[in-house]
């Protein structure tokens, strides 16, 4: 029948939707759980908005935060949290970590004992003791430095820095001298003076510094992680373990207290720690400098992650591409190469008397993966030293590009005889290694010579039969097909190559 009444409205059966905050709650958990933080932020906001008297989301959102390295939210979050549920104990340890992450001292110290007060038996009681040892010696020990009275002060630490980091290490020395001369109790001029002497090669000296650092400030961060270092460099394996086993104890909330352990503990080879400690501050926000980056991804990469290691590297040479070629992954592209692998056969070629055999381990540093930790030790590679060319064959080592520069031509093309020989051995292996010394002892007398090193390919094959001949049967006519060109050209390579090799008297 036709309802022919205006005012007639059907009636639906519809529950209208007002979700609150526990709705936006559960669906940030599910981001959560799916790792997508900066979403689960945006309900988390919203459920704090619909739901402003529940301290537990408060405490979540503040939670998602700080994986999103947002700290000072974090603890403003915290704040609200510990206000709507006072001494909670979960919100007490987070404002502990949060404070002290931000260098509010005093403010941790509160929160952690206040933490422990409430909840002696909490699972929390290790990590807030670990605040409290921390934070107590941070405000006990550190020498003030915000103060106007040592604006001057730092200035002139942060000057003798920069002149260390430029090789300017006698001046460097100096100022830091002065500075500890006028102030006994500060620290961290004794850790960069010790450095300083590290990387002037007087380890004994930089040694004595450290320790007179950690009877003054026990548990001095920097200069457990500077003694680690110059042990590594050493090779001094059982003080390395002993310090190594202090290393991976610690738990330090400085971020620059962080960075120094992360890296300090990727450089000897503890990468699960190190990349606890370096991601730890990537995810909080921390923007460091290329060191930081390239520590990330070693660490990374030997932990375990390669994706995340491959892509903290393209970050890294964005902003120095010289780093190109200190990939980590290159350990295991030469994890077959005997010799590449062999850090002391490399350091010993780098320290031979001859030059020839200094120019082989030369190159073999481009190539071994342990080219950053020979290149960081002071003590290995004496730059003044070098011969015009030593300093030519490691500066393209470091990555210089020298391909615009006419007069270097024969060298490159010297080098790239070497490409071409190490290509045909493809692992190399101790008896590969002659073979290259023999063509590193004809380049050195080749370059006194003015010879121009034309035709690198002809010049592989001519050092290869030169040195099979002596000491296995094979024909000219096998080693001309191996490489592609024609007999005739092998025998007038050899026969140019052959002037510069050593005669001696019997």
């Amino acid at each position: 029948m036709e309802n022919n009444n205006d005012n007639y409205k059907p009636q639906q059966n519809i529950v209208p939707f007002l979700p609150n905050g526990d709705f936006y709650y559960a669906k940030a958990q599910t981001c959560m759980d799916r790792g997508d933080f900066p979403k689960a932020a945006k309900y988390l906001k919203r459920a704090v908005e619909l739901s402003p008297d529940d301290a537990m989301i408060f405490l979540q959102y503040a939670i998602v935060e700080l994986e999103l390295g947002n700290t000072e939210n974090a603890r403003s979050l915290l704040l609200v949290a510990n206000d709507l549920e006072a001494n909670n104990p979960e919100v007490l340890l987070f404002l502990a970590e949060t404070s002290a992450g931000l260098g509010m001292l005093e403010e941790a110290l509160y929160y952690a004992e206040l933490y422990i007060e409430v909840d002696q038996s909490g699972e929390y009681f290790d990590e807030a003791n670990e605040i409290i040892d921390f934070v107590t010696s941070m405000l006990g020990k550190l020498p003030p430095t915000e103060d106007a009275g040592n604006k001057v002060l730092s200035r002139e630490q942060e000057r003798a820095r920069q002149l260390m980091e430029s090789g300017e290490h006698e001046q460097a020395i100096e100022i830091f001298e002065n500075i500890i001369a006028e102030n006994p109790n500060f620290w961290s001029a004794y850790n960069n003076l010790a450095l300083s002497y590290f990387y002037q090669g007087e380890n004994e000296q930089a040694r004595a510094l450290l320790h007179e650092v950690l009877l003054g400030n026990y548990g001095n961060i920097h200069a457990l992680c500077n003694m680690a270092i110059i042990a590594y460099y050493e090779k001094d394996e059982k003080e390395l373990d002993l310090l190594e086993e202090t290393l991976v104890k610690l738990h330090p909330y400085n971020f620059e207290h962080r960075f120094k352990l992360g890296a300090t503990l990727a450089l000897i080879g503890c990468y699960e720690e190190a990349f606890k400690w370096l991601k730890s501050l990537y995810v909080k926000g921390y923007s460091g400098d290329a060191g930081f980056y390239f520590w990330l991804s070693h660490s990374a990469f030997f932990a375990g992650d390669e994706k995340f290691s491959r892509m903290i590297w393209n970050l890294l040479l964005e902003i120095d591409p010289t780093k190109e070629g200190f990939e980590p992954w290159t350990h295991a592209e030469f994890e077959n190469d005997t010799i590449l692998n062999d850090e002391e056969y490399i350091v010993g070629k780098l320290q031979h008397e001859y030059r020839s055999e200094r120019l082989f381990g030369l190159y073999l540093l481009t190539k071994t993966p342990f080219k950053q930790d020979i290149l960081a030790n002071p003590a290995i590679i004496s730059v003044d030293d070098y011969s015009p060319m030593e300093k030519i064959f490691l500066a393209l080592s470091l990555g210089h590009d020298f391909e615009d520069d006419a007069s270097l031509q024969p060298m490159l093309r010297a080098i790239e005889v070497a490409e071409i020989l190490y290509i045909q051995v493809e692992s190399m292996e101790i008896e590969d290694t002659f073979q290259f010394q023999m063509w590193f002892m004809i380049c050195e007398a080749a370059f006194e010579k003015g010879y121009k090193f034309k035709n690198p390919v002809a010049l592989a094959a001519a050092v290869e039969f030169m040195y099979k001949s002596s000491r296995m049967k094979i024909t000219k006519k096998e080693v001309a097909e191996l490489y592609e060109i024609s007999t005739p050209t092998l025998t007038k390579y050899i026969d140019e190559l052959m002037q510069f090799l050593p005669i001696f008297d019997s």
